[in-house]
């Protein structure tokens, strides 16, 4: 299974990253974690428009879901070989409706279940997915979002989403092979309970859930990042390092 970045950046894009998005590999079939803003074009440097095989998406803030938007437009207004086959996009109750207010102007309210199959998250609920196993859990953060284990045959990874400190987060990332966890703020300088993790309980997510290697993500352009780099070490004894456009993990 291969895990590569295509955007990290939190809440908005950085001058280096697009925000939110990664994809996951395995026997050539593509699942794409979250679309954020710039995600887009950055995603057709690793992969063809037309070669997602399905989208699970961790909750309906811009910052993850926004370029959905322009997929709709490459997917429904394709000019060679007509309109896209609906591929599974799974996220929230209420997905289809929110792109489609996002967007303002398809040809019907229908318009984006021509190219999407949207399916909802259910908390604990499994599905499917090609080769892989898909594991969604409902996290702790102020709209539905829902943090993702992902497994191929004995390996597995797991993506937090966006999360205030929950025990469901650690139990997702239970034993995994690499834990993606966002890290937005800083230890002793934000604290909003059920909003965001820093760098320090990232780490002491990782620990608890005898992760193997943890890579700290969706570290905003306003957050120190190598300060939350030191604070996840200093609790955690595996490896760890920050996620970065194109960086490339073989689980």
């Amino acid at each position: 299974m291969k895990l590569t970045v295509v955007g990290c950046s939190g809440s908005f894009p950085s001058a280096d990253s697009a925000c939110s998005s990664y994809l996951v590999e395995a026997e050539g079939y593509r699942l794409l974690l979250d679309m954020g803003n710039g995600a887009l074009g950055e995603l057709q440097k690793y992969c063809g428009l037309y070669d997602i095989d399905a989208i699970a998406l961790s909750h309906l803030h811009p910052d993850h879901c926004i370029d959905m938007c322009g997929y709709f437009v490459a997917r429904y207004y394709r000019h060679e070989g007509g309109r896209c086959e609906p591929i599974p996009v799974y996220g929230p109750e209420g997905t289809r409706r929110r792109l489609t207010a996002a967007y303002g102007d398809t040809p019907s309210e229908e318009s984006m279940s021509e190219v999407f199959d949207f399916r909802s998250l259910t908390s604990g609920g499994s599905f499917s997915l090609g080769p892989l196993t898909v594991t969604a859990a409902r996290v702790n953060h102020p709209v539905e979002t829902y943090g993702f284990r992902v497994q191929h045959g004995d390996r597995a990874l797991c993506y937090s989403g966006d999360t205030g400190s929950c025990g469901e987060l650690t139990e997702l990332a239970r034993g995994v092979d690499l834990f993606l966890c966002e890290a937005s703020f800083t230890d002793g300088k934000e604290d909003v309970p059920g909003l965001h993790l820093n760098g320090r309980q990232a780490g002491e997510c990782a620990r608890d859930a005898d992760a193997a290697r943890l890579v700290l993500t969706h570290i905003p352009p306003w957050t120190d990042a190598a300060v939350n780099l030191r604070d996840a070490k200093a609790v955690f004894d595996g490896p760890v390092e920050l996620a970065r456009p194109a960086a490339v993990y073989q689980v």
